[in-house]
Order: structure tokens, then sequence, then C-alpha cells
């Protein structure tokens, strides 16, 4: 079982080089079986990408570009997804299992009622995207990612962990943090502070948190 550890949470990661397993490439991803398996597509330049109602089981998808990204109903279970750009993709009302997305950009994406259990984001461009009602039921890590301006409204991301990802701008809004772990990161210009009750920080940042609350309360810090 392949794994990776980020502080104290491991990862687990999908298994595409076990003995005995081989992927088969594919020329799409829809089937009307609702369902493609041991798979490997990529090296595509699409105009759209619609998915819905359909699962993806073992795969890899590399080098995908699409302009328009639609997902919905869209189950992964051991795939992993790297070096493609899925620009401002629409994902909703999914779940993500065993799933790693590396060197990926989802700039602008909106992810809306996700489900994810031991899944990695791993530099990764998220700037602006939107995450919302997204759910962490098992290990989640974003590692070296870019969340410039991104969006996490009404999610569960207890037990998370952020791992030297940029995070400008980036706005907590309510939510759940327990026990999410930002420690390593620059913390200074974040939003939402005060819904981030019950973080794990270092004790360098908490002079990061006061710079982010004063900036979020429009505190006019002055010697007048």
């Amino acid at each position: 079982m392949a794994t990776r550890t980020f502080g104290n949470v491991t990862v687990t990661t999908p298994e595409l080089e076990e003995p005995g397993l081989y992927l088969s490439s594919v020329d799409t991803l829809d089937s009307s079986r609702g369902i493609v398996q041991d798979f490997a597509y990529g090296e595509a330049d699409l105009r759209s990408l619609d998915l819905a109602d359909a699962q993806l089981i073992t795969g890899r998808i590399t080098g995908v570009r699409s302009k328009r990204v639609e997902f919905e109903g869209l189950n992964l279970h051991g795939v992993e997804i790297s070096g493609s750009d899925l620009g401002s993709a629409r994902w909703s009302e999914s779940k993500l299992t065993r799933v790693t997305i590396r060197d990926t950009k989802l700039m602008g994406a909106a992810l809306d009622g996700l489900v994810l259990d031991d899944v990695l984001f791993e530099n990764c461009k998220l700037d602006f995207a939107t995450f919302e009602k997204v759910r962490a039921t098992g290990p989640v890590v974003f590692a070296g990612c870019i969340l410039t301006e991104a969006t996490f409204t009404d999610c569960d991301l207890s037990d998370v962990v952020f791992s030297e990802c940029t995070l400008r701008l980036t706005e907590f809004g309510a939510g759940r943090y327990g026990d999410a772990d930002l420690r390593g990161n620059d913390l200074s210009s974040i939003r939402g502070v005060a819904n981030l009750s019950k973080i794990r920080i270092t004790p360098a940042q908490q002079a990061d948190l006061a710079q982010a609350l004063v900036a979020d309360l429009d505190i006019d810090v002055s010697d007048d």
C-alpha cells in the first residue's frame, strides 16, 4: 500500500504500479456503463470535458487540457491526475477516494459538495478556486499548492493538512477546521481568522495570525 506522510497525517495514494496491474489506454472517459476501470487517459486537448454520474476506478489521467470542464456525480477511486489543466472546472456532488491530483491547474474552479477521503493535492494551482460544502472524511493534504484568493465556505476541513502552500488572501469562511494543520505556511494575509478555532500552528505563526486579524477587522494601527 502506497502512502505519503505530512505532519501527523498519512495519505494512502493510488497504487498504480503494483504487479499484475495493467492500465489500458482509452480514448475517452465516457462509458455507456458509467464505469471506466484500469485505464490510462491523457495527452488530450479538448474544448470540453463533461462527465456525470460516472465512476473512474484505478487509473491515470495525464496531460489533459480542456477549456470547459463539468463534473457532476463523478466518483474517483484509486485515480491519479497529473500535468493537466482543468481550468475553471465545475465539479459537484462527487466522492474522491485514494486520489492524487498533482501539478494540475484548477484555477477558478468551483468545487461543491465533494467528499474527500485519502486525497492529496500536490503542487497544484488553485488560485481563485471556491470550495463549498467540501467534507474531508479521511486524510486530506494540500502540499505545495497555490491557493491565492481561494475561498472555503461551509466546509469540514477537520484534520486537513496545508503544507508549504501559498495562502495569499485565502478566505476561510464559516465551517469546521478543528485540528487542521497550517504549520509551515505564511498566514499573514489569510482572511476569516475568526473562523479558524482549534487549528494547529507554530509559535512563530502567532504574529502572522495577529496581522491577518488586524486586516480582517480593518483596524487602523497608528501612533497618533
